[in-house]
């Protein structure tokens, strides 16, 4: 765990303020990892490209594993965002194919595969990932969410954990899918593949959260209401007259 002065100097996301050095550091990293690969990669040579001292990268990164997440969620942050293209669907493609785009890009492939890799044998490498990476890209999904309930295309969640939950799992959907096609099976993430994926996606989420809201109201509309309180039978207006 960082120390309270590193918390400080890299902000509230554990992240490195951007300034000019953290930037040539940053790309000096991608540039190292095309050109060397992970076994090959040294903080030695980051710094050497990037004309900055050592120490000045061991101020901001205790190692090579921190620097290249970092690097890896700095592409991330600059290149991927939800556009507004007016529904859902839409809005799920146009994200997909910017993912796939930004997998396309060698230093992000090269990056994202080595910190992967690495992190099934380092417990704090796969923290940092889900810190600096995972976590705030969900931010993707929690907007798009709240565009489509704004539109009218998917319910209001009644249970803050539930919407979490399927916040968590909308986001491992989509990245999953997108980085296995991308990475694994290198197939093409083209326009088709992402409007039929899109359409899977959409129709899944609808189907989910509508249940959802189905059994929340079925829940509410099965409770018996209280009984009211005894009176007297109502008159029949055809009954005789009391004598």
């Amino acid at each position: 765990m960082p120390c309270p002065t590193h918390r400080r100097r890299t902000g509230r996301t554990g992240r490195p303020r951007s300034t000019e050095a953290n930037r040539a550091i940053l790309d000096a990293t991608r540039a190292a990892l095309v050109e060397l690969g992970w076994g090959k990669l040294t903080m030695s040579d980051v710094a050497a490209r990037a004309k900055v001292a050592k120490t000045t990268l061991y101020r901001r990164w205790a190692g090579k594993s921190e620097l290249v997440v970092d690097a890896v969620a700095d592409l991330f942050d600059e290149h991927l965002e939800l556009p507004d293209r007016g529904s859902l669907h839409a809005d799920v493609e146009g994200v997909v194919l910017q993912f796939a785009a930004l997998l396309e890009r060698p230093e992000t492939k090269t990056a994202l595969m080595a910190v992967v890799a690495e992190s099934t044998r380092d417990e704090a490498l796969r923290d940092r990932i889900r810190s600096a990476i995972v976590e705030r890209q969900k931010r993707l999904v929690l907007l798009g969410r709240e565009r489509a309930q704004a539109r009218g295309e998917l319910p209001y969640d009644t249970d803050p954990s539930v919407a979490a939950s399927q916040a968590d799992l909308i986001f491992d959907l989509i990245a999953g899918t997108v980085v296995h096609r991308a990475l694994v099976s290198a197939e093409p993430v083209d326009a088709e593949w992402a409007a039929t994926f899109s359409t899977l996606v959409v129709s899944g989420v609808q189907a989910t959260l509508g249940a959802t809201a189905a059994a929340n109201g079925a829940t509410t509309a099965n409770v018996s209401p209280p009984a009211p309180a005894a009176t007297d039978p109502p008159r029949d207006p055809a009954a005789a007259p009391p004598g």
